[in-house]
Formats: C-alpha cells, structure tokens, sequence
C-alpha cells in the first residue's frame, strides 16, 4: 500500500518525532511504501494566498504551490497524521495543509452548492496524537481534532474506510513508563496497518 504519512512538528529531538519515526519505520519494514511528508522539513507554507483563494472553487485550479502535494494525496492509498495537539487544534501548518491542499475536486466535488466527497483513493486513515491535557479537558471543548478526523476526514475518504485515532493524553505529566507504553501502542498499531 502507497501510504501518505503527514507529519508536523518542528522539533526533531521531541517525543512527536520519535512517534514519527517509529510510524515509518513501522510501516517500512511491514513492506508498504511510504511517502514521508515532513511538513516542517519541506518547508511547507501553510498561509492560502490570496489568489488561491480567489480561485478555489474552480475545481480544475491548482496553485503551482501544493500541486506536488495534491499529487502525493491523490497516489496515497492510505494516510498516516502524525501530529501533536497544540491549543485543541492542529499545528498551522497542517491546519494549512488541509486548507490549501484539500481542494474543491482534490477531496470534494461541488454540485448543486453541495460538496460531495471524492478522496475515495484513501483506503485507511490513522491519526497519531499527543495532548498537553488531559481527556477530560479536551472532551470540556469538545476535542475538535478528534472530531475532524473521525468525523469530517472519514467522510471525504473512500465510504467504510476504516479510522484510527491514538492520543496520549497529558503529555504534560508524562512519564518514561507513560510514553513508552504509548509508543509500543503506536508500533503495534503500523505493524497491523
């Protein structure tokens, strides 16, 4: 499987890309073919330009900055976010990602008003998480990433595709025993991917 692995942190000596790291490796050696997009490392520019904007419902128009990217989804069979949660959101530069990436005629049709999904060559969603809080917390503001990839990515992805949603919660407490357990959670979760 061509798996698309998304991920954004800028730190490279963080347990996020430690998470990262195991996820390819994981994936790699499971025999898939991963295309790694490091947000940060590619210098992805996370900011819609105006003219962007002005063009984004004509569904044959993409920016000459994110074709590469939009051809990269559109060979993915399956994605990987490997992300941490900062403010209970994503990082901007994902938020970004979504924005200009995820087009009108990339991952939906506009008919009639109403999109319609069309990312049907992803088979397979996971998304790899931490958050400084803890699950309670994220649940009081209704844990909007979570929301977004269970709920809004499932459905403009390929109907029944299975999604998977690992979060260590308070990171901010977090032990050795904490993130290890964690981490062997996460490859246990790509060897099966």
């Amino acid at each position: 499987m061509n798996i698309l692995v998304l991920y954004a942190h800028p730190v490279e000596t963080s347990f996020n890309a430690a998470l990262h790291r195991t996820i390819v490796e994981r994936l790699t050696a499971a025999g898939h073919s991963v295309d790694d997009c490091d947000l940060y490392a590619e210098d992805f520019d996370p900011r819609m330009t105006r003219a962007e904007r002005l063009a984004y419902h004509g569904e044959h128009t993409v920016g000459e900055g994110v074709r590469r990217y939009v051809d990269r989804l559109r060979r993915a069979d399956a994605l990987v976010l490997s992300f941490p949660v900062w403010n209970f959101g994503y990082p901007a530069i994902l938020k970004g990602f979504f924005d200009r990436v995820f087009l009108p005629g990339v991952s939906f049709r506009m008919i009639d008003g109403e999109a319609i999904p069309s990312l049907h060559n992803i088979r397979k969603v996971a998304a790899i998480t931490t958050y400084g809080g803890s699950r309670f917390r994220a649940l009081l503001v209704g844990d909007p990433p979570r929301k977004t990839v269970t709920r809004l990515l499932r459905s403009t992805v390929k109907p029944f595709a299975p999604v998977s949603y690992l979060a260590h919660y308070s990171m901010n407490r977090s032990t050795d025993r904490s993130r290890e357990a964690f981490m062997m959670k996460v490859a246990e979760r790509m060897d099966r991917f």
